[in-house]
């Protein structure tokens, strides 16, 4: 899919996400979604994306595949940049702290991921780097 056509579905997803409290777009390919919004790392915007995303406690997991693209999606870079953001599920908004797993921690939590939503083994396949991971802890 084309990034053009990604960043309007994306849009199109916040917007009905957004404007119904998570009634539409809360669901998506069986899994649960949510709304991630980053500072931009050079505008210094807000940046919202929809994401797939696990439990794990209060924190919730997210996987920064970009469809397996060579590079990291841009609120993943943003998160580099500042790790607080803000997560929106339904209709509740929480602040948070990002923080990238790695180790053992990381391949339990892909593991999950891929048997949430399988093509994250593919996006692994078509790209050289690793896919990041993302635990965002409620600050």
């Amino acid at each position: 899919m084309h990034d053009s056509l990604v960043k309007l579905l994306s849009r199109i997803h916040t917007a009905s996400y957004r404007l119904t409290g998570g009634v539409i777009g809360r669901r998506l390919v069986d899994n649960d979604m949510l709304l991630l919004t980053t500072t931009g790392r050079t505008t210094g915007r807000g940046h919202t994306v929809p994401l797939l995303y696990l439990r794990d406690g209060g924190a919730y997991i997210v996987v920064a595949s970009f469809g397996g693209r060579p590079d990291h999606p841009e609120w993943y870079r943003n998160l580099l940049a500042d790790p607080t953001a803000e997560v929106q599920v339904n209709r509740t908004t929480t602040g948070v702290r990002a923080i990238t797993i790695g180790g053992q921690d990381r391949e339990t939590w892909w593991r999950r991921a891929v048997e949430a939503w399988g093509d994250y083994e593919v996006y692994q396949s078509r790209t050289s780097r690793e896919i990041p991971v993302v635990r965002l802890e409620p600050s």
